[in-house]
Protein backbone atom coordinates (compact mmCIF):
# COMPACT_ATOMS: atom_id res chain seq x y z
CA UNK A 1 0.00 0.00 0.00
CA UNK A 2 1.20 3.26 -1.16
CA UNK A 3 0.52 5.58 1.80
CA UNK A 4 1.92 8.58 3.55
CA UNK A 5 1.45 11.06 6.52
CA UNK A 6 3.30 14.51 6.72
CA UNK A 7 2.95 17.59 9.19
CA UNK A 8 3.91 20.96 8.98
CA UNK A 9 4.04 23.60 11.92
CA UNK A 10 4.97 27.48 11.02
CA UNK A 11 3.79 31.02 12.87
CA UNK A 12 1.50 31.12 10.92
CA UNK A 13 -0.61 27.06 9.85
CA UNK A 14 -0.77 23.86 11.34
CA UNK A 15 -1.32 21.03 8.83
CA UNK A 16 -1.57 17.30 9.28
CA UNK A 17 -2.14 14.77 6.05
CA UNK A 18 -2.69 11.29 5.67
CA UNK A 19 -3.07 9.67 2.15
CA UNK A 20 -3.44 6.62 0.39
CA UNK A 21 -2.83 6.99 -2.89
CA UNK A 22 -4.31 2.70 -3.41
CA UNK A 23 -7.54 3.84 -1.96
CA UNK A 24 -11.04 4.13 -2.60
CA UNK A 25 -11.75 7.91 -2.98
CA UNK A 26 -12.47 8.12 0.59
CA UNK A 27 -11.82 11.73 2.32
CA UNK A 28 -12.23 13.71 5.66
CA UNK A 29 -10.80 17.45 4.65
CA UNK A 30 -10.85 19.78 7.35
CA UNK A 31 -8.75 23.53 6.10
CA UNK A 32 -11.41 26.33 7.10
CA UNK A 33 -11.95 27.09 3.41
CA UNK A 34 -15.47 25.90 2.35
CA UNK A 35 -14.37 25.86 -1.74
CA UNK A 36 -11.17 24.86 -0.93
CA UNK A 37 -12.78 22.10 1.13
CA UNK A 38 -14.96 20.76 -1.69
CA UNK A 39 -11.63 20.66 -4.46
CA UNK A 40 -10.09 18.66 -2.17
CA UNK A 41 -12.61 16.30 -1.97
CA UNK A 42 -13.61 15.96 -5.70
CA UNK A 43 -9.75 15.56 -6.20
CA UNK A 44 -9.37 12.68 -3.52
CA UNK A 45 -12.84 11.05 -5.16
CA UNK A 46 -12.31 11.17 -8.77
CA UNK A 47 -8.66 10.13 -7.78
CA UNK A 48 -9.66 7.17 -5.63
CA UNK A 49 -7.19 8.80 -3.30
CA UNK A 50 -7.50 8.07 0.72
CA UNK A 51 -7.26 11.92 1.71
CA UNK A 52 -7.27 13.19 5.81
CA UNK A 53 -6.13 17.03 5.98
CA UNK A 54 -6.53 18.53 9.10
CA UNK A 55 -5.35 21.92 9.70
CA UNK A 56 -5.43 25.53 10.38
CA UNK A 57 -4.11 28.82 9.91
CA UNK A 58 -4.53 32.93 10.06
CA UNK A 59 -7.71 33.00 8.18
CA UNK A 60 -8.18 36.39 9.84
CA UNK A 61 -5.29 37.09 7.29
CA UNK A 62 -6.34 36.07 4.49
CA UNK A 63 -6.41 32.21 3.10
CA UNK A 64 -3.03 32.34 1.27
CA UNK A 65 -0.93 30.90 3.88
CA UNK A 66 -2.96 27.55 5.01
CA UNK A 67 -3.81 26.70 0.84
CA UNK A 68 -0.22 27.34 -0.08
CA UNK A 69 0.75 25.15 3.12
CA UNK A 70 -2.07 22.66 2.15
CA UNK A 71 -0.18 22.29 -1.14
CA UNK A 72 3.13 21.87 0.34
CA UNK A 73 2.38 19.27 2.12
CA UNK A 74 0.14 17.17 0.45
CA UNK A 75 3.02 17.30 -2.35
CA UNK A 76 5.11 16.23 -0.27
CA UNK A 77 2.89 13.62 0.77
CA UNK A 78 2.49 12.29 -2.54
CA UNK A 79 6.25 12.13 -2.98
CA UNK A 80 6.78 10.01 -0.01
CA UNK A 81 3.81 7.55 -0.63
CA UNK A 82 4.91 6.97 -4.78
CA UNK A 83 8.51 6.02 -3.45
CA UNK A 84 10.82 5.28 -5.90
CA UNK A 85 8.02 5.51 -8.85
CA UNK A 86 9.03 1.67 -10.12
CA UNK A 87 6.48 0.31 -12.48
CA UNK A 88 4.18 3.77 -12.81
CA UNK A 89 2.73 4.64 -15.80
CA UNK A 90 4.00 8.28 -15.03
CA UNK A 91 2.12 9.88 -17.31
CA UNK A 92 -1.74 11.03 -17.19
CA UNK A 93 -3.92 12.85 -18.79
CA UNK A 94 -7.74 13.66 -18.31
CA UNK A 95 -10.28 15.93 -20.39
CA UNK A 96 -13.37 16.71 -17.88
CA UNK A 97 -16.39 18.35 -18.33
CA UNK A 98 -18.70 20.39 -16.05
CA UNK A 99 -21.83 21.42 -17.66
CA UNK A 100 -20.24 24.44 -20.07
CA UNK A 101 -16.89 24.11 -18.58
CA UNK A 102 -14.07 21.73 -19.79
CA UNK A 103 -10.41 21.17 -18.22
CA UNK A 104 -7.80 19.39 -19.22
CA UNK A 105 -4.68 18.05 -17.13
CA UNK A 106 -1.59 16.37 -18.14
CA UNK A 107 0.73 14.68 -15.51
CA UNK A 108 4.13 13.75 -15.62
CA UNK A 109 5.75 12.07 -12.42
CA UNK A 110 9.36 13.33 -13.60
CA UNK A 111 10.86 14.12 -10.58
CA UNK A 112 11.31 17.69 -12.17
CA UNK A 113 8.63 20.20 -11.06
CA UNK A 114 6.88 22.29 -13.41
CA UNK A 115 3.73 24.13 -13.66
CA UNK A 116 1.72 25.62 -17.10
CA UNK A 117 -1.58 26.90 -16.32
CA UNK A 118 -3.87 28.58 -17.88
CA UNK A 119 -7.59 29.88 -16.78
CA UNK A 120 -8.94 33.16 -16.74
CA UNK A 121 -11.43 33.44 -13.75
CA UNK A 122 -13.56 36.28 -14.21
CA UNK A 123 -14.32 36.75 -10.20
CA UNK A 124 -12.31 37.64 -7.06
CA UNK A 125 -13.56 35.03 -4.98
CA UNK A 126 -16.12 31.97 -5.52
CA UNK A 127 -17.42 31.24 -2.38
CA UNK A 128 -14.71 31.94 0.44
CA UNK A 129 -11.72 31.22 -2.13
CA UNK A 130 -9.45 33.83 -3.87
CA UNK A 131 -9.27 32.48 -7.44
CA UNK A 132 -6.26 33.06 -7.37
CA UNK A 133 -5.17 30.34 -4.76
CA UNK A 134 -5.67 28.06 -7.25
CA UNK A 135 -2.88 28.19 -9.12
CA UNK A 136 -1.19 28.70 -5.74
CA UNK A 137 -2.45 25.33 -4.46
CA UNK A 138 -0.91 23.76 -7.48
CA UNK A 139 2.28 25.84 -7.59
CA UNK A 140 2.64 24.60 -3.70
CA UNK A 141 1.67 20.84 -4.57
CA UNK A 142 4.16 20.60 -7.93
CA UNK A 143 7.29 21.94 -6.34
CA UNK A 144 7.19 19.59 -3.36
CA UNK A 145 5.45 16.03 -5.20
CA UNK A 146 8.17 16.71 -8.14
CA UNK A 147 5.95 16.12 -10.85
CA UNK A 148 5.03 18.34 -14.08
CA UNK A 149 1.15 19.47 -14.18
CA UNK A 150 -0.29 21.54 -17.38
CA UNK A 151 -3.80 23.04 -16.28
CA UNK A 152 -6.33 24.55 -19.35
CA UNK A 153 -9.33 25.60 -19.40
CA UNK A 154 -10.58 24.47 -22.58
CA UNK A 155 -14.29 26.66 -22.06
CA UNK A 156 -16.20 28.09 -19.33
CA UNK A 157 -18.13 30.58 -18.09
CA UNK A 158 -18.97 29.72 -14.78
CA UNK A 159 -16.11 29.82 -11.76
CA UNK A 160 -17.42 26.70 -9.61
CA UNK A 161 -18.00 24.75 -12.48
CA UNK A 162 -13.93 25.89 -14.04
CA UNK A 163 -12.65 25.22 -10.54
CA UNK A 164 -14.62 22.00 -10.29
CA UNK A 165 -13.19 20.72 -13.53
CA UNK A 166 -9.77 21.55 -13.16
CA UNK A 167 -9.39 19.69 -9.60
CA UNK A 168 -11.60 16.49 -11.24
CA UNK A 169 -9.18 16.40 -14.03
CA UNK A 170 -6.05 16.33 -11.97
CA UNK A 171 -7.93 13.96 -9.59
CA UNK A 172 -8.08 11.86 -12.56
CA UNK A 173 -4.53 12.46 -14.22
CA UNK A 174 -2.68 11.86 -11.31
CA UNK A 175 -4.47 8.84 -10.67
CA UNK A 176 -3.63 7.08 -13.95
CA UNK A 177 -0.14 8.36 -13.71
CA UNK A 178 0.48 6.39 -10.98
CA UNK A 179 -1.10 3.06 -12.03
CA UNK A 180 0.97 0.23 -11.29
CA UNK A 181 2.04 -1.85 -15.31
CA UNK A 182 3.43 -4.75 -14.39
CA UNK A 183 5.23 -4.32 -18.35
CA UNK A 184 7.37 -1.83 -16.67
CA UNK A 185 10.20 -2.95 -15.36
CA UNK A 186 11.95 -0.27 -13.16
CA UNK A 187 10.99 3.43 -14.00
CA UNK A 188 9.48 4.04 -16.90
CA UNK A 189 12.35 5.98 -18.82
CA UNK A 190 15.26 5.43 -21.11
CA UNK A 191 17.15 7.15 -17.82
CA UNK A 192 16.64 4.50 -15.67
CA UNK A 193 15.67 7.23 -12.99
CA UNK A 194 12.86 9.33 -12.24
Amino acid sequence: MRSSEMERKTKETSVKININVDGSGEYDICTGVGFFNHMLELFSKHGLFDIRVQSEGDLEVDSHHLIEDVGIVLGQAFKEAIGFKEGIKRYGASFCPMDEALAMVCVDVSGRPYLVFEADFTVEKIGDMSTEMIEEFFRAFVNNAGITVHVKILSGKNNHHMAEAIFKAFGMALKEALEIDERIKGVNSTKGVL
